[in-house]
């Protein structure tokens, strides 16, 4: 059973989230806020982390870049959930390490199928979709054809 780590503010939204991943299978941990969901996080890495951006203390695109600084977390996939749906705010999304960004509001089946699907992803040994990996020195960049 995969473990998911939520941090959502908001109670209904944390209710709702928590009830399909429950229904879904999964074993969730749950925080109202970013530094407590960051500091679980490193001590238990989760299998999935969905974090809102918009949190009071500390954000879930600064909790993303966290994660993705550590070795024992950087490998964490990472689901934003959030009510910001300007291209700069999903691009600021991606640029944090974020694997998925999911607006509010969202279809519970929508989000369902996505978070299975990062997970699928991760469990098939592709690397997380937000992380890209650094070309070797020694092999020069072909220009596009």
């Amino acid at each position: 059973m995969a473990t998911v780590l939520l941090a959502e503010d908001d109670a209904d939204i944390r209710f709702l989230v928590t009830f399909k991943l429950t229904q879904a299978g999964y074993q969730v941990r749950v925080f109202e806020d970013g530094l407590s969901a960051l500091a679980d996080a490193r001590e238990h890495p989760p299998d999935l982390a969905i974090l809102d951006v918009m949190m009071p203390g500390m954000s879930g695109l600064e909790v993303c870049r966290e994660l993705r600084k550590a070795p024992a977390t950087a490998n964490i996939p990472v689901i934003l959930l959030t009510a910001l749906a300007q291209e700069a705010d999903i691009t600021a999304g991606f640029a944090a390490g974020a694997n998925d960004y999911i607006v509010k509001p969202f279809s519970s089946r929508d989000f369902a199928i996505r978070v299975h699907a990062v997970l699928a992803r991760v469990q098939a040994g592709a690397p997380p979709a937000g992380i890209v990996q650094a070309r070797s020195s020694s092999s020069p960049a072909r220009p596009a054809q």
